[in-house]
């Protein structure tokens, strides 16, 4: 019987570890189909590398007016075989995660494409500096023109 070597988490999974961590920070909401007004909130995400280090676990809240006014629960991980970075995410509205967005690191910038029946998605993680982050939703239906659905600045707590 031949002894099967478990896989080990990569760099590129290592990677994963910058989002690790309490994140706390001020939001910008954009007038959209959702938020006919837009304006801001206070996002808090808890992440953590799991399952051996191949998976980053993240939980997302957003406060509006004191008030939860969303929960998401991501899945960040890394394909060899695709040699991209994926995200599943899941959330407060129900929508099902059906094709994970696929990502690549790009310098400071870790960017992420989804795209469902509801059209397409940008998600942009810019690191500035150890310990902050800023965050853009870009949407778009037809893959040509973007809109900005929201924007965060994040800090390390």
């Amino acid at each position: 019987m031949q002894n099967f070597e478990m896989p080990k988490p990569t760099e590129k999974h290592a990677k994963l570890q910058s989002l690790a961590g309490t994140w706390v920070g001020e939001e910008t909401m954009y007038p959209s189909p959702w938020d006919p007004k837009g304006g801001p909130a206070l996002g808090r995400t808890e992440s953590r590398l799991d399952l051996d280090g191949f998976y980053l676990l993240s939980d997302y809240t957003q406060e509006r007016g004191g008030r939860t006014s969303y929960k998401g629960h991501g899945v960040f991980g890394y394909d060899p075989g695709s040699g991209s970075y994926t995200m599943h995410w899941f959330d407060s509205m129900g929508f099902p995660c059906t094709v994970p967005a696929k990502g690549t690191w790009e310098g400071n910038r870790l960017l992420f494409q989804s795209a469902s029946p509801m059209g397409q998605g940008r998600f942009t993680y810019e690191f500035e500096r150890e310990g902050k982050y800023r965050f853009k939703l870009e949407n778009s239906r037809d893959g040509k023109e973007w809109t900005t659905f929201m924007e965060g600045n994040y800090t390390r707590k």
